[in-house]
C-alpha cells in the first residue's frame, strides 16, 4: 500500500484538548465531554471519549453508572483499583488494560488505592455496534516477554492474539518505541485511524507529535511511525 500522506493526517495538539480541574482530579479532554463542548471535536467514527486523568492519592471516582458503551482504562502511572456491580473488584498497573461493555447498564469505581503515589491514566469510550447488550468486563495485559514489542493488539472485535473482546469493529494496539525504532501500519479502504500520544515523541510519515497528541486519517495506505526516543501511544483502527 501507499504511504500516508502528512498532508491527510489531521492533527489535534494536547494544548488544544479541553481541560477540567476538580482539584484531585485533572483531565484533559481530546474530545467533547462534560461541560467541555467543541463542535469540531466530538468524536471519531465510533471512538467517543479519550480522557487524560490525572488522579491524586487517595482520590478518585466514586460508584456511578452507564449503559451502551464500551469502556476501557489504560494505566500509564500508579495503580487503578476498579469495582463494578458485576462483582469485579481488580487493581491495574501500568501497561494493563480493563474493558467494561456497559451495555443495559452497569455501575462501577475507579479509584487511587496510593496514599502517596500518583495514578495516571487514559479513559476511553467507544461507541458498541449495538445497544442493550449483555454488561461485561475482560482485561488485557502483555504475554511476559512481549512487553517490548513495537506494537501489540490490545482491543478487537473477536478477541483475536489474546485482545480484549470488544463489540464495535474496532482494533485497539498499543504502540511502544525505543529510540531509533520504528513500526508500520496498513489502513485499509473505508477504515480510519486515530493515534493518541501517551507519552514521549513521534514521527507519522513526517508529522511531529508529542505526548497528548492527537492525530488522524481516513486515508488508506501504510502509516509509518517512529521514535527519537521511548515513546507510547494508543492506535484506533476504526471502521
Amino acid at each position: 500500500m501507499i504511504s500516508v500522506s502528512r498532508q491527510r493526517v489531521r492533527v489535534r495538539r494536547s494544548g488544544e484538548r479541553g481541560h477540567a480541574d476538580h482539584g484531585w482530579l485533572q483531565s484533559r479532554h481530546t474530545f467533547s465531554f462534560a461541560d467541555y463542548y467543541d463542535p469540531g471535536n466530538v468524536g471519531f467514527r465510533s471512538l467517543r471519549v479519550i480522557n487524560d486523568d490525572r488522579v491524586a492519592p487517595g482520590k478518585g471516582f466514586a460508584t456511578h453508572s452507564h449503559r451502551d458503551m464500551e469502556i476501557f482504562s489504560y494505566v500509564l502511572e500508579g495503580e487503578l483499583e476498579h469495582r463494578d456491580s458485576m462483582g469485579n473488584g481488580r487493581l491495574l498497573h501500568p501497561g494493563e488494560v480493563q474493558l467494561m461493555s456497559a451495555g443495559r447498564g452497569v455501575s462501577h469505581s475507579e479509584f487511587n488505592p496510593s496514599r502517596t503515589a500518583p495514578l495516571h491514566f487514559l479513559q476511553i469510550w467507544i461507541q458498541p455496534a449495538e445497544r442493550g447488550l449483555d454488561p461485561g468486563y475482560t482485561e488485557w495485559r502483555p504475554v511476559p516477554g512481549s512487553e517490548a514489542e513495537p506494537s501489540l493488539l490490545v482491543i478487537s472485535p473477536d478477541g483475536r492474539d489474546g485482545s480484549a473482546r470488544i463489540h464495535q469493529d474496532a482494533l485497539v494496539y498499543r504502540i511502544r518505541l525505543r529510540t531509533g525504532e520504528s513500526v508500520a501500519h496498513d489502513i485499509r479502504p473505508g477504515r480510519g485511524v486515530w493515534l493518541h500520544v501517551a507519552e514521549g515523541e513521534l514521527d507519522w510519515d513526517g508529522v511531529g507529535l508529542a505526548g497528548g497528541d492527537g492525530a488522524s486519517t481516513e486515508v488508506a495506505g501504510t502509516m509509518t511511525l517512529a521514535a527519537s526516543g521511548f515513546a507510547e501511544a494508543l492506535l484506533f483502527d476504526l471502521r
